[in-house]
Parts: C-alpha cells; structure tokens; sequence
C-alpha cells in the first residue's frame, strides 16, 4: 500500500483564524504541505485566533516541550452575562449589573497572579470518569473538576482602544504556564469583582518560543501555488527546543544515541560539556548544527529520550 504524503520536517507557526477548530486548521495544512505526519502544540478553541504551531515528521517529537512553554494571550472579557462555556458560543446562565471600573480590575489582578488554584471549565477536554468533561456538560450530566495549580507570570488590564471606549468589557494581556484555562481565568476575575463575565475574545500571542512575528495566516499559504514556497516557511525541528541546552557529540557518539545505545558522562568530549550532578537533565545532542536527540541523564548515563531521524 502506497504510503500517503510525503516527509516533511519542521514546525509552522500558523495564525489560526476564527472560526474554525484546531484539528481543522492542521488538516488544511497537512493537505497544501502533502504531509505524511502532522501534529500541532496547543489547542485553540474555534473562537480564538492566534499562534497554533504546527509539527510536520520529526517535529512532531517535540511537541511536548513546546506545549511546555509559557503561552500569551490577550483576551476580552465581557461583563454582565455568565454562559455555560465560559466564552461567547454558550447560553446565558447568569446576568449581572455590576461593571467594575478599571480601578477594581487592577486591584484584584495580583490576587490572580503567580502560582494559583483553578477549576477548569466544564466544557473542557478533561475526562471525568473515562469521559471528556464537555461531551458530560453536552448531555446535562454533572460534572464535577478538581482546582489544579497554575502559573499565571504576568496578567494585566489593557488601554481600550480610543474608537472602542466602553464600560462593558476589559481587555487583559496574560502570561501563563501549562494547563491555564484563559476562560476559567475571566470567570473567577469577574467572581472576585462581584459581577459575571465571558471570554468574547480571544487570541494566543505566543507559544514557547513561537510568537506573532513568525506567524503565517492560511490564506497566505493557500495563495502559494506550489509546495516548495511553502517549505521555505518551515523552521528547523529544534525551534521548539531554544531553551533546552545543547550537547555537542561527535558523530561516532551521535550514531550510538541514533541506535538506541547509551554515552556515559565521562567518556572524553562528554564530560566536559555536562553540568555535574543533574540527574534528570534533558539536553539536546546537536552534531554540527544538526538535532540527533533528545536524551537525559540518569546516574551518570546519558540515553536518548526522543531519536530525530536524519
């Protein structure tokens, strides 16, 4: 049987638009980039836009240290109305009358600040029971979620813009870990203020070390009437991995880690470039310039924690 699509390595940093869902938005570019494997680091809803980094082959290997990566948003929220979803696509489930001044907002933001508990929205994608808490929510089950630390680094009240005053909504800038929910965020900021609110608007600035400026919207690459000018907007596999420090090997040591064979700390190259006693350390064994592995060290043992193929 023919194998479907071709290799294709290297991250997109795509600019999701409205409207459509994640899983929909890689499927059209695995279709213009005629990908064999394809995966992406980090969920947006359809009503959010933004940065959605999308894995084509050996990238796909290190989507979860990009997921890892802090995230930025800059989000609405819209006072005076609660809905089910927490964001503009649910049902009214409360109103509310109190609009907090600009003032009030600021006070409570440091209460939202650094590392905090948060219940996630019951239309989230976390199993209760076996079961994805909004399939739950979709057939009026309960559904009951945990609060869970996250790290909120930065969350701060935005200037209106001059055409668009009103006392109804603010705009948020926010910096955030792993697990964040940007809707549970406005829910429980609105709560605190004695109102209600909803996220209206929503969209990712950053994804670890992916950010607006490398962002390319599918019309653009839709507009490109053949592949390779589309190639030529892919970044290296090691993108995601900026801040996961390098080891440089030699090539008869890149072809044991390719193997599956591990290096010990102190064979001659090695010893010197491997900060002592972290255990546990992941680095990335770089050849020249080119990514051969993730590994880690254990007890003095370095192995390869993901392979990249040449």
């Amino acid at each position: 049987m023919k194998k479907k699509g071709q290799r294709v390595d290297g991250w997109l940093v795509l600019d999701k638009p409205l409207g459509i869902s994640s899983a929909k938005a890689v499927a059209i570019t695995r279709r213009l980039f005629d990908a064999a494997k394809v995966g992406h680091g980090g969920t947006l809803d359809p009503l959010a836009t933004g940065i959605l980094p999308i894995a084509f082959g050996e990238a796909t290997k290190t989507v979860a240290w990009a997921m890892a990566g802090r995230k930025a948003y800059r989000v609405r929220a819209r006072f005076g109305e609660a809905r089910d979803t927490d964001d503009g696509e649910g049902q009214v489930i409360e109103t509310s009358t109190v609009r907090p001044s600009d003032e009030a907002i600021r006070a409570a933001l440091p209460r939202f600040t650094g590392r905090i508990e948060q219940v996630p929205p019951d239309y989230s994608a976390i199993k209760v029971n076996g079961q994805r808490a909004y399939k739950l929510a979709r057939a009026d089950q309960p559904v009951v979620l945990a609060a869970r630390p996250v790290d909120i680094y930065r969350l701060e009240l935005l200037d209106p813009p001059p055409s668009e005053v009103g006392a109804d909504w603010a705009d948020l800038a926010v910096e955030c870990g792993k697990g964040t929910y940007i809707r549970a965020l406005v829910r429980d900021l609105a709560r605190e203020l004695g109102s209600v609110a909803y996220v209206e608007r929503l969209r990712r600035t950053k994804v670890g070390p992916f950010t607006e400026n490398q962002a390319i919207s599918l019309e653009y690459l839709e507009g490109l009437d053949h592949s390779p000018a589309r190639l030529e907007h892919l970044l290296p596999v090691e993108t995601a991995l900026d801040d996961i420090p390098a080891l440089a090997v030699t090539e008869e040591e890149a072809g044991r880690l390719l193997h599956g064979q591990t290096l010990a700390v102190l064979r001659t190259g090695i010893r010197d470039t491997v900060p002592s006693g972290d255990s546990g350390l992941v680095l990335r064994a770089m050849l020249n310039r080119r990514l051969v592995a993730l590994v880690r060290i254990d007890g003095g043992i370095i192995r390869s924690v993901r392979v990249i193929n040449p």
